[in-house]
């Protein structure tokens, strides 16, 4: 089974900026879409941002817009989350998600993502 490692979380204030990485590390690793979900306590699991592995297409989700990039780098089979301006809404813990399944033109937010992580947290202080 495909695994993925996520990397970065930490504590930061408001206002400042932290980049997750989510590495896949098996050297055959391949996906529709890698995307990142995040979860905080008593709160529903929350799309953040998806991107396309094997073509071009990226999408947020409407709290992050304009505030985070998602971003790729196939020869290290990495995904990041570069995350700016973060605010104490954004304290979560962060998933790295793979969908393997198709078709390979299912919107980013509506894949199913089958493939995940062991989460990495990030806390974001006043």
């Amino acid at each position: 089974q495909v695994q993925l490692v996520e990397s970065g979380g930490g504590l930061v204030q408001a206002g400042g900026p932290l980049r997750l990485s989510c590495t896949a590390p098996d050297p055959t690793f391949s996906a529709h879409a890698v995307g990142w979900f995040r979860q905080a306590p008593g709160k529903e699991r929350e799309f953040v941002a998806a991107i396309r592995w094997n073509r071009v297409g990226a999408s947020y989700g409407d709290s992050v817009k304009g505030r985070f990039t998602i971003s790729k780098d196939k020869t290290k089979n990495t995904v990041y989350l570069q995350m700016n301006s973060l605010k104490p809404e954004d304290t979560a813990t962060y998933y790295c998600e793979a969908a393997t399944v198709g078709p390979w033109n299912t919107p980013l937010p509506a894949f199913r993502y089958d493939t995940w992580g062991q989460g990495t947290q990030v806390t974001v202080s006043l």
